[in-house]
């Protein structure tokens, strides 16, 4: 088993220098950090803590590391994951990467040698940062990422043609001018709705330039983007946001606003969090089955606990489901708001 030491040698540096990088300490050039973690990789170092887990073969622990860990979607996600990791006697060890390069490659360190297994969503990641983090060593699940450089399974949902069912629906309800509110512009799951909501009206509607949205999948970036429609005096007579929190938003500022959801303009998301049937009007939106989506993968990551060799052929794509609610009923005969002659 390779040693701190072996790591140094290696990389031509000092112990210090060597532990200084592996611990994310801020006092390493980047390049010199590269260079340690690129030869604790080849070496398949794992930390003293990690070491002597090893001694007894497992941790009966399970990594999780998302993108972050609070809200609906990750609560439910994590609820789907130790559901199925409590009864088979496994711990979840939950890490935070808030979409930052830096703290994802730490947090993979950081569990390095302390799991079993690691359920990884890396949705804001490239393909190079992921190989730099990935071990190869620890049987590793991906959620809601694909890419056959990595040859990983993977759970996830087909984002754009959920986008594309939900735009297509409202078309055809005969809403005019829909406008979309996006995720993060680096976001994986974003990018797939916006792709799948620009295909469907440019193929159901004939328009190729619809009105899109800043967004960032908060509350809040509902409420600004609904706020933008509103004072623009924009004509729009349907929104459809790219994931529930956001439409939740939307429906509250617009309803402050004075207009009425769906009677002046309909309002859909993505995901069916709870919340989603508990507003009013209830919310049409693409129902994802969050909690199975992390049952799924942590019953994928057992099999390969078990001893299984699983690659991407093994990956789960499933399609989310429309679900149509009152926020998507007839509007009033009244033009949409802003709407021009």
């Amino acid at each position: 088993m390779s040693t701190i030491r072996d790591v140094a040698r290696a990389a031509g540096v000092s112990v210090a220098s060597a532990s200084r990088a592996l611990n994310g300490h801020s006092n390493v050039t980047p390049a010199m950090r590269e260079k340690v973690q690129r030869a604790a990789q080849e070496l398949r170092y794992v930390p003293h803590s990690g070491a002597r887990s090893l001694t007894r073969r497992k941790t009966d622990t399970i990594g999780v590391i998302l993108p972050d860990l609070f809200g609906e979607f990750f609560s439910e996600l994590v609820r789907g994951i130790d559901l199925i990791a409590h009864r088979s006697g496994l711990h979840l060890l939950l890490s935070n990467m808030r979409g930052s390069a830096y703290e994802t490659a730490s947090a993979v360190q950081a569990m390095r040698g302390r799991i079993d297994g690691l359920l990884f969503m890396p949705p804001n990641a490239n393909i190079d940062e992921l190989k730099a983090c990935l071990d190869g060593v620890t049987p590793t699940v991906l959620l809601n990422y694909q890419d056959p450089a990595l040859n990983l399974p993977c759970v996830t949902i087909d984002n754009y043609a959920g986008a594309y069912a939900m735009t297509q629906h409202l078309v055809e309800q005969g809403y005019q001018k829909i406008v979309h509110i996006c995720g993060p512009a680096h976001n994986f799951d974003a990018r797939e709705r916006l792709r799948g909501f620009r295909d469907a009206l440019r193929e159901h509607a004939g328009q190729r330039n619809p009105m899109i949205l800043p967004g960032d999948f908060t509350e809040e970036g509902g409420k600004h983007a609904a706020d933008m429609l509103v004072s623009g005096k924009t004509g729009f007579d349907a929104v459809f946001a790219a994931n529930d929190v956001m439409a939740v938003g939307c429906i509250a500022e617009l309803e402050a606003r004075g207009m009425r959801v769906p009677h002046d303009a309909a309002v859909s998301g993505f995901d069916d969090i709870p919340l989603a049937r508990h507003i009013k009007p209830q919310l049409t939106t693409m129902q994802v089955h969050i909690d199975r989506l992390g049952s799924t993968a942590m019953l994928l990551l057992l099999r390969m606990l078990g001893g299984e060799t699983l690659d991407a052929s093994q990956s789960n794509v499933s399609v989310p489901s429309l679900i149509v609610r009152g926020s998507t009923g007839q509007r009033d005969a009244a033009k949409a708001p802003g709407a021009s002659d």
